[in-house]
């Protein structure tokens, strides 16, 4: 199983959309959500996707073509 650190960003139309939710059901993927800040309009959620690596690679490719920014994170996720 692969692991990849990543952080999902969301435009305004898109935050009630339960995309990561929809990620875990349609993919082989399972979406661990390690920090987040998410408003009315504006959202950001670091996740620590599980799987393997096609699986995470077509997950992560379903969510851009959504409109979600995706930018990896390096580093510990849970400081400061």
């Amino acid at each position: 199983m692969a692991k990849r650190r990543v952080m999902f960003t969301f435009p305004p139309d898109l935050i009630k959309e339960p995309i990561i939710y929809n990620l875990g059901l349609k993919f082989k993927v399972v979406p661990n959500i390690r920090r987040a800040d998410v408003s009315e309009n504006k959202g950001w959620v670091v996740l620590e996707l599980e799987g393997e690596e096609h699986e995470i690679e077509k997950g992560i490719a379903w969510v851009v073509g959504k409109g979600v920014r995706v930018d990896p994170v390096v580093g510990d996720i849970m400081e400061g």
